[in-house]
């Protein structure tokens, strides 16, 4: 659901094929070396991870600009699969990496428990909190706090539908007995939050899945066209307006608690330091917000690192320019 760094020059490929070797085989990974405990630790070089994609690599961004602000030296690698860069966290190549926290809790719960494990990640904030923090501790990882922001899977029509059937919410598309052809990913037939949830939790009649991806331009078109009448996409979907489309609120909270949070290395980055640093994104970075740096991006073609240093300058977290 959620796809490289511009910021300075990055590692060559050389060092990231270097990364994807060892990650797997050095380090304390949990499942050869039992249980990590080391103290907190504050090293003034860090690494970076981005999971490549728009959002995860503004992230990065500002959590290098917030670092480096603070005297740190930072630099970042996109690592695009979560099997790599997770192992690399653990081991310290990579030092911090920004996650969703109920996508990372069941990832870690799988990781731990097996494929077939219940969920641990919730539309409750603070249970999904516990939850990963006691699955991340053992492996020497500290899931500092969230913030506002949060990128959770969302519903999206066409803004002249909603109005047509006065919908705001999808407890208002449930009532209205519409039936909905829902462009989606192949794996929405069968996932609890998307068709069997919708179905369950808010009575909507969904009469296909039409298999054309989480907010692909596919499905938004799709949707647009009248061939669809539904898009499952984001809340931090920056393109939305282009298509003519407006988000169903999800007002009995089916989807999970996906807020954004820092993962640390404890060992090289559990400290204090690093904690007030990037904690200062969490009173000001809104879904909104988010949203919105992600269709500079996207729509714009601005850099990430601009986008970054643009908004944590007018937020007033980072010095401005000089002179």
């Amino acid at each position: 659901m959620r796809g490289g760094p511009r910021r300075r020059a990055g590692r060559p490929l050389a060092a990231l094929l270097l990364l994807t070797a060892t990650a797997c085989t050095t380090g304390p990974a949990l499942e050869n070396q039992g249980a990590v405990t080391a103290p907190p630790g504050d090293s003034k070089h860090l690494t970076i991870g981005s999971a490549g994609f728009t959002e995860s690599d503004l992230l990065a961004q500002m959590y290098a600009l917030l670092l480096d602000s603070a005297g740190y030296s930072t630099k970042i690698i996109s690592v695009t699969n979560r099997e790599i860069y997770e192992p690399a966290l653990e081991n310290g190549q990579i030092d911090v990496v920004p996650e969703y926290a109920a996508t990372f809790a069941d990832w870690l719960n799988a990781k731990e428990h097996g494929a077939d494990a219940a969920p641990v990640g919730s539309p409750d904030l603070a249970a999904t909190m516990k939850a990963l923090r006691a699955l991340a501790a053992p492996r020497g990882l500290t899931v500092l706090d969230p913030g506002r922001a949060v990128d959770q899977n969302a519903f999206a029509v066409t803004a002249a539908y909603a109005r047509e059937h006065r919908l705001r919410t999808l407890g208002d598309l449930g009532r209205s007995g519409l039936p909905v052809r829902l462009a989606a990913g192949d794996e929405c037939v069968r996932r609890p939050y998307c068709a069997p949830g919708l179905k369950k939790t808010y009575g909507i009649d969904i009469t296909a899945v039409d298999p054309k991806g989480v907010g692909t331009t596919q499905a938004k078109q799709a949707v647009r066209s009248g061939r669809d009448q539904m898009v499952l996409t984001t809340t931090t979907d920056a393109t939305l307006d282009d298509f003519g489309l407006v988000l169903l609120t999800d007002d009995k909270h089916l989807q999970n608690a996906d807020y954004l949070v820092p993962v640390v290395n404890q060992a090289r980055a559990g400290g204090e330091g690093v904690r007030n640093a990037l904690g200062k994104l969490n009173t000001v970075l809104t879904t909104a917000d988010l949203a919105r740096l992600n269709e500079q991006v996207d729509s714009w073609r601005r850099l990430p690192e601009d986008v970054a240093r643009t908004y944590l300058r007018s937020a007033h977290l980072i010095p401005g320019d000089r002179g």
